[in-house]
């Protein structure tokens, strides 16, 4: 799996949105702010990830997005395979790149975003 900028501010996004829980909204600009992120690249990120079912929002005062299910629910896989896609491609070498692939992926779907929460060093901003 390749993760370039795309993904890791994915993974940033939603590390946010988890942060500041289920219950409430996050304006786009705030996140921004935060992650250090443009707002025209996170609107990219954000419709990415709302296509994919993984965070819903609202529009409007007091509006934002948040996340459609608990962080122990997402796995650090599914978010960056929805942003990034697969790194097999089609050629004499794509074996060797789908086992890679498969054992990448296999890691990171045991890390959830509950897990990078609660990691030592996780109170300062995710990078």
């Amino acid at each position: 799996m390749l993760v370039s900028t795309r993904g890791r501010y994915a993974l940033r996004v939603m590390l946010e949105l988890a942060q500041h829980g289920r219950d409430c909204y996050t304006a786009l600009s705030s996140i921004a702010s935060e992650q250090g992120i443009s707002g025209k690249y996170l609107e990219s990120i954000i419709s990415t990830l709302s296509k994919g079912g993984l965070v819903e929002g609202v529009r409007g005062k007091g509006g934002g997005y948040r996340l459609t299910r608990p962080p122990e629910d997402y796995s650090v896989g599914e978010i960056l395979r929805l942003a990034e896609g697969s790194l097999a491609g089609s050629c004499r070498t794509r074996p060797l790149w789908e086992r890679l692939d498969a054992l990448i992926c296999g890691y990171l779907d045991q890390v959830t975003l509950a897990d990078l929460l609660s990691a030592p060093g996780s109170d300062s901003s995710p990078c």
